[in-house]
This record gives C-alpha cells, sequence and structure tokens, in this order.
C-alpha cells in the first residue's frame, strides 16, 4: 500500500480559514481547481476540505474553537499571471500587488481572498 493517495504531493499547504467553502469555491473560480474531498466536521462547518491546483493539492478547513483562522501566504506559478490575477479580482479578492517584474525572472502579483489568504501568483518570463 502507498504510503499517499494516489496524484497527491508530499507536502500541501493547510489553511484554517472563516468560509473554508468559500475559498475553495474562490480556487475554482480564480485557477480551475478541481474540488478533491470534502468532509463536513459536527458543527457543520468544513472539517477538512481538498483543491488540487495543477500538481498540488491545497487543504483546509473552518476555524473553530481551539483552532483560529491564521493568515496565510501561499505562492502558485501560472500560465498567465495577469490573467489570473484580474480572475480573481473579478471574484473579489482584495489587490496586494499587481503582477510586475522586478530583479528576477519572473512577474509576481499578489491578492487576499474573504478568507484572508494572500495568494502569489508568478509566471516565469525570462
Amino acid at each position: 500500500m502507498a504510503f499517499k493517495p494516489q496524484g497527491y504531493n508530499s507536502a500541501s499547504p493547510y489553511l484554517i480559514v472563516n468560509g473554508a467553502q468559500a475559498t475553495i469555491d474562490f480556487l475554482v473560480a480564480v485557477f480551475d481547481a478541481k474540488p478533491l474531498r470534502v468532509i463536513l466536521g459536527e458543527s457543520g462547518k468544513l472539517g477538512h476540505g481538498e483543491v488540487r491546483i495543477d500538481d498540488t493539492v491545497v487543504m483546509f478547513c473552518d476555524a473553530i474553537d481551539g483552532w483560529p483562522a491564521a493568515p496565510a501566504h501561499v505562492h502558485i506559478y501560472v500560465a498567465d499571471v495577469d490573467l489570473t490575477y484580474a480572475r480573481a479580482l473579478q471574484a473579489g479578492a482584495t489587490p496586494v500587488q499587481e503582477p510586475i517584474q522586478k530583479d528576477d525572472p519572473d512577474k509576481r502579483g499578489g491578492f487576499r481572498d474573504a478568507g484572508g489568504t494572500t495568494w502569489w501568483v508568478s509566471q516565469q518570463v525570462a
């Protein structure tokens, strides 16, 4: 038996947010994320959820007593950083940094979703 589910990466971000299902919906709209497992907790909140973005699984749960929401930053390489940034703003994200290229080969921008996670998106252009 394998030590992890087939197609899963070995290290995955695990986000504790307010509104985990809204975060999953946001990632579907912005990154064409594919929902995987969704497990409701006893309180009716999302006890565990997963999406696949390209080759990476991102995991979530709703904040509960003893496990508060925590701000996080996640970096994702995308095929079109400008389009992804525009989709995020259209889906309700708060802009953090418009995509620009600085002193490295990546054009990078960032936005914050309603659950408090800051998503940094990059596209290698040089």
